[in-house]
């Protein structure tokens, strides 16, 4: 399963894995979906089970790498908020105005706070009351946070 990674991405797998994995090997929902969550996935309940019937109730590191793959294969977030937007486009002008945005970002999912809402919009170059290409914003927001951070 090692060679669908990157030895960094392995890397990270296996920190997060045994951090909360302390006795090598996940036997709780709740592990299985705060270890995915914290490396970005968004699991379903149903998806999560799946998982651990299909390793009769215990993950340990190599079958967590497979699951890592196989919902990496499923879960396309980047698609899935682009698609969001689209649907929201009454229009079809392909933006959203930079104050809405902000909205959404704030009160929505995580909950950002004004200074992280700052952050993201200096990295998109989004201007405080301009319009928004949310397919840009997408492709940035969703990029890979690079190594030297």
């Amino acid at each position: 399963m090692a060679h669908h990674f990157k030895e960094e991405d392995i890397d990270e797998f296996r920190e997060c894995f045994y951090l909360f994995a302390r006795e090598g090997v996940i036997n709780k929902l709740d592990e299985l979906s705060v270890i995915m969550r914290s490396l970005g996935m968004s699991p379903t309940i149903t998806e999560l089970k799946k998982y651990f019937l299909e390793n009769n109730g215990k993950l340990h590191f190599p079958e967590f790498l497979k699951v890592m793959h196989n919902h990496c294969r499923v879960e396309k977030l980047p698609d899935e908020i682009l698609a969001a937007f689209k649907a929201n486009d009454r229009q079809h002008s392909g933006t959203i105005h930079s104050k809405h945005l902000k909205h959404l970002l704030q009160g929505w999912g995580e909950h950002l706070n004004s200074k992280e809402v700052e952050q993201i919009f200096r990295e998109a170059n989004v201007h405080p009351n301009g319009k928004v290409n949310y397919d840009e914003f997408v492709k940035i927001a969703c990029a890979p946070i690079p190594d030297y951070y």
